[in-house]
């Protein structure tokens, strides 16, 4: 089959790699229909997140089961289905506690409790690092799903895949960073990062009812999309400081109720940020997440939906603790709401695909990576199609 491999960072191919087979008696062989890159993937690609083997990336997909193994009675050949970025067992302590990420059973050699950076690690992802498992993922014509009694969903007929494909991560995580957010209605959210991650948590917040809804990004295009689809207020980074003292200026002084950092350990940065990280040992930046607790009002909350793999000296504890800010973090926990956000998107409360900027065959992956990862020709979210050839 053909699957987008990676090979080093920066250097994602198409290859042709062996079919996945059944290992399992709960697994199914999905041929996939619809792929997409995250901007988690950008993590592996840049080598920010390390992986010394080639393998097949990707964990957001959709498609048709091909195969099941023999425990499986929920799902038959020939249903369409959508699967959550996890993978989780459904059985132990963690997954019957709607925290599938982490799942007791899915990672088995990387796994424990201490959230280490190399060592005792989360349940398994997708297509993310042997540190997550080392499953391939589903950028590719077919894939391997393990517990799929657990994981996958049923599509209904009328739904396209672009419709319902980004079920599998993003607009779930988006919707986590607004709900851990305890809105009540009529609260101010602020939203550090117009990718997708971002934009689907504006459309979340206004779902949630909040008020005022404001979108920083670094990227002029990007927040003139979002503000087209949602009508949010933007503010484009130039100054961190600066940043900070408008969103004070739009909250009566105060901050937002809510800021939600959706950009992660790798922001766009200047020589001096790289020169500060080399100094202090550490990997990428934290300043969108200083942003954020300043940003933020006094005992109000900031949801981390951006990938953080290490830790990080001069963290501002003393802030936290005057300002009495609450903060969450983590992967999202897809399994535990995928059914009522499918439920959203049936009902038209939400619409998810308006976001795509860019659809391409699976063997234009390399290209997909690099305009997205260098933030090219209006790029925002790519779609891949592993069955149509190049360039139709």
């Amino acid at each position: 089959m053909k699957a987008a491999v990676i090979h080093g960072p920066g250097v994602i191919k198409c290859d042709t790699v062996d079919d996945p087979i059944i290992k399992d008696s709960r697994d199914v062989i999905l041929k996939v229909t619809s792929t997409a890159i995250c901007g988690s993937d950008l993590h592996m690609y840049s080598g920010g997140i390390p992986q010394a083997r080639p393998m097949v990336m990707g964990h957001e997909f959709m498609g048709i089961v091909e195969e099941v193994g023999q425990h499986i009675t929920n799902l038959k050949v020939g249903d369409r289905v959508v699967v959550p970025f996890p993978i989780s067992c459904g059985s132990c302590y963690f997954c019957q506690h709607d925290l599938p990420t982490a799942c007791e059973h899915s990672n088995p050699e990387h796994y424990g409790p201490e959230g280490g950076i190399v060592t005792d690690k989360g349940g398994a992802l997708f297509g993310y690092s042997d540190l997550y498992g080392g499953y391939d993922g589903g950028q590719a014509q077919y894939v391997r799903v393990p517990y799929a009694h657990f994981g996958p969903r049923k599509v209904p007929d009328h739904l396209t895949d672009e419709q319902v494909l980004f079920l599998t991560d993003i607009f779930p995580t988006g919707y986590t960073g607004v709900m851990w957010g305890e809105l009540k209605g009529g609260e101010t959210v602020a939203i550090f990062g117009a990718g997708p991650v971002g934009s689907m948590s504006a459309k979340s917040a206004i779902l949630h009812n909040a008020k005022k809804v404001i979108v920083v990004d670094t990227q002029q295009y990007r927040l003139d999309q979002i503000k087209n689809l949602t009508g949010c207020d933007t503010i484009l980074w130039e100054d961190g400081q600066d940043v900070i003292d408008q969103i004070r200026d739009m909250t009566d002084g105060r901050g937002a109720d809510l800021c939600i950092e959706a950009v992660g350990f790798e922001p766009d940065r200047n020589l001096l940020d790289r020169a500060k990280a080399v100094i202090n040992f550490e990997k990428g930046s934290i300043k969108v997440l200083e942003a954020c607790m300043s940003a933020v009002r006094r005992g109000g909350i900031v949801s981390i939906l951006g990938v953080y793999p290490v830790n990080y000296d001069n963290f501002k504890l003393g802030q936290i603790f005057d300002k009495g800010i609450t903060i969450k973090a983590g992967q999202c926990n897809v399994h535990a709401i995928i059914d009522e956000l499918m439920d959203h998107v049936q009902t038209g409360r939400v619409q998810l695909d308006d976001i795509i900027t860019h659809r391409l065959s699976l063997e234009e992956v390399s290209k997909g990576y690099e305009i997205f990862d260098k933030k090219q020709d209006g790029c925002v979210k790519v779609v891949l199609d592993p069955w149509k050839a190049s360039g139709l």
